[in-house]
Order: C-alpha cells, then structure tokens, then sequence
C-alpha cells in the first residue's frame, strides 16, 4: 500500500505556473475523478493553495505519478514536471505534516495552511478512504501539537499582515491613509485587522455579495460599497488589497487609469494576493502605480524568521514520532488481507483433507463426523492463533511489512489473486475532524 504526493510549491514553481494549476473546489472532484481512472489509485486527495498545488494519492497497481503529473501538466500547458516534486510513503507522510504545520509555507509557521489543508480535505472526502482519511487527521492534529508545544507559529505573519508590512515599506507608515479591501473572505479579513492594527485611517470593503461586505465591514469599523461602485472609490484611496476568488483578472488597466487621471501625482499601491491574480500584470506599467504580487512578498516574509527557525528542529522530532505512528498503523494495515488469505487457504487445506479422511473412515454417525469436523477446525484455528497475533504485532511496532511478505512467500499466498479489501475490521469510517486548538 503506497501514499504518493506530487505537486508543486512556491519553492520552485513561479506565480504564473500556480496561477494555472490552481483548483476552484468545483474542479477538485472531476479532477480526482479523471485521476482515479487513469491512474486506478484507490484514494485521493487535492491540495490547491495560493502557494501550492499537491495531489495525495493512495496507489493502485499502478505506478500514481505518471498520471498525475499528465493531469497537471494539462492544465498548466506545459510539462507541470519540470516545476514539481514526488514523496512517497513516510516521505509524503511527512511532507503532508510539514505542510500542516506551516514549515513549508512561504510564511513560516502562519496558521491558515491548517485550514487550508482541512478544506482540502473536506473537499475530497468523495475520493478519500480509510488511509488519507487517517492521514489528514494525523496531520491536522500534528499540526494542533507543533502550535501548541512549540514557538514555531509566534510572531508569525499571514500573507494578508505580509501584504500590510509590504505597503508600509512604501508609504512608510500607513497611520491616516485610507484603504480598499477588494473581496469578503478570510484573507480580505485578516487585512482589514492588520490595516486597522497600522492605523489606516478608513477602509473600504467591496465585494460581490454585499451583505457579506457589509457583515465584515462592520466588524472592523470599514464601510461597504456594492462591486459596481468600487472602482469609482478607487480614485480616493491610497492602497488596494485584492483577494476574491475571480477565475480571472478584475481590475484592469482601464479601470486603474481611470482612477489615477482623478488623483493628480498621488501614488496608488496595489497588492494583490489573490491565486489566480485578481490584477492584470500590465497594471503596473501605469505611472505612480505599485503593484506587487505574492512572489514580491518573499523579501517581506525573510525577516522575523530567526526567532522561528530556532523551533524547527523541536518541530520536526514531533512530525518524526507522529509520521512513524502513522507509519506503523498503515503497515497493520498490510497484516489484515494476509491474514485472510492465510486463513482462506489453511481453510481449504483442512476441507480437503478432511473430506479425505471421512471417506478412510467409512460410516460414521452424524455425532461422529461433527466431532471429527469440529477437531478439524480446532486444530486448525490453534495452528494459526500465534502466527496471526505476531503478525499483527509485528505490524504494530512497525515490521509489518517485512514480515507479511515473509508470510506471503513461505504459504505460496504471492501466488494467488486476492485483492485486500476496502475495510478493515478493525478500522472505523474515518469521521471529521473534531476542532483543533
């Protein structure tokens, strides 16, 4: 039973490339659907963040990459490959726990990977199973743990504060200007609180679903305009944040023009963090604009990082124990079917030879072959109850594998076509996850 993750990641793959590889939830399940087809994965999971895209995959008889990197690489146009990354078994798990926790973020240790990674999950609930199932859980309460029993997550920025920091760099301080927040989710939300946090004197929130705008705006003393009139408050403020969730660009260079012909030889900074961009990179040609993306906030992100750095190696020994637990529980996995099929086949060999000794035998009465049939079972059951509780032990403490393929060899079970089954007796459904603090 083999997990495989392939993706790609702001550490290696340009703004353009995640722009196109990026997955609005109504794609997730077409997507593993076209997957699972292909590839005969048995599970699956997709990832799709502003900084990542990564596809969990429990595999089949077939090797999962492949397929995936040609589902990846048709939505990019181009070989996705080039750009990515493969982790397998403890690898991936690990990788995933890292993901979770905020150590592979662009923003080290911010916190809305966790429910991004619990989105993700939720999302693909439809293609997942017993083994991403355990997988996700054990990464979001991975994650829950390096938060609580390390400093990995203080002082971190989220990229809408990262945004906020980015601005100031330009203005100098933000006390007094005025801003617009395009867009009413979590993003546009931990923006109007950095933005209050700097001072900005009045905010502006405009979104598609006005009551949304008008919810949020209240929370943080901003004021509401419908999407339509938005650009004409364009002219009157000093910075835009932009984060919808827009297939493609909304504010265009029209539209900025027109908005800077009414505002003399003041500057407009525009940051936009929306994945796709919410702005048309041609934006920035026009004079007295400053518009910066998700890759200009690397350089922001760089400092406030020595502090945290210092707990990753805390961090990384609790993902270690947590991924080899995981481990351990996925290899007692492996023990279940070959206990079946153990089971199965030592079944057949007592029929057998039991049908073979009640004809040597002759006529017996009906009390005589029940005894003859129940000493058959019970040697039978006495011969196997060892070897399958250290089979299973052996799973338990993590030399599972090792030793059902031992098992597999010695009773020829290599040789028969049984495929394991979906469920496990032992393993309940996989529920939601219960809230992490």
């Amino acid at each position: 039973m083999a997990v495989i993750v392939v993706g790609v990641s702001h550490h290696n793959a340009p703004l353009d490339v995640r722009e196109r590889l990026t997955f609005p939830t109504r794609d997730v399940a077409p997507a593993l659907e076209r997957l699972r087809r292909h590839s005969g994965a048995r599970e699956g999971v997709l990832l799709s963040t502003c900084n990542r895209t990564e596809l969990y995959l429990v595999e089949g008889d077939k090797d999962g990459a492949a397929p995936a990197w040609a589902l990846l690489s048709d939505r990019l146009g181009a070989d996705a490959s080039a750009y990515g990354y493969v982790r397998r078994d403890r690898e991936a798990a690990a990788h995933l726990f890292r993901v979770a926790s905020g150590i592979d973020s662009m923003v080290l240790g911010e916190a809305q990977i966790h429910g991004q990674v619990r989105d993700a999950w939720e999302t693909s609930r439809q293609a997942s199973g017993a083994v991403l199932n355990r997988l996700f859980q054990s990464a979001l309460s991975t994650s829950g743990r390096v938060r609580s029993e390390t400093q990995l997550g203080h002082g971190a920025l989220s990229v809408s504060s990262a945004a906020v920091q980015l601005a100031k760099k330009i203005f100098g301080s933000l006390a007094g200007r005025r801003a617009m927040v395009l867009g009413a989710g979590d993003v546009a939300e931990l923006a109007l609180a950095s933005l209050r946090d700097e001072g900005v004197r009045a905010a502006v929130v405009a979104n598609r679903t006005f009551e949304r705008a008008e919810t949020l705006a209240a929370q943080y003393d901003a004021t509401a305009v419908h999407y339509d009139q938005a650009w004409s408050a364009l002219a009157d403020v000093d910075l835009l944040l932009c984060s919808t969730a827009s297939p493609h660009p909304i504010v265009n260079v029209a539209r900025v023009r027109e908005a800077i012909a009414k505002r003399g030889d003041k500057p407009l900074c525009i940051l936009d963090i929306a994945l796709p961009r919410d702005v048309d990179p041609d934006v920035a040609t026009l004079d007295n604009v400053y518009l910066y993306d998700l890759d200009d906030l690397k350089a922001v992100v760089s400092a406030n990082l020595e502090r945290r750095q210092r707990e990753i190696p805390a961090a990384e020994v609790l993902i270690a124990n947590e991924v080899e637990s995981f481990w351990q529980w996925t290899a007692g996995l492996s023990a279940v079917p070959v206990l079946t099929q153990l089971r199965e086949e030592m079944n057949r060999v007592r029929e057998r030879e039991l049908d073979a000794a009640m004809r040597r035998l002759g006529n017996l009465t009906p009390e005589q072959r029940a005894a003859v049939e129940h000493f058959s079972r019970s040697l039978t059951n006495k011969f196997l109850h060892e070897p399958s509780v250290r089979l299973r032990a052996a799973a338990a403490n993590g030399r599972g594998l090792g030793v059902v393929d031992t098992v597999r060899y010695l009773f020829a079970l290599e040789e028969r076509d049984a495929s394991p089954p979906s469920s496990t007796p032992d393993e309940p459904a996989a529920t939601p996850p219960t809230k992490i603090t």
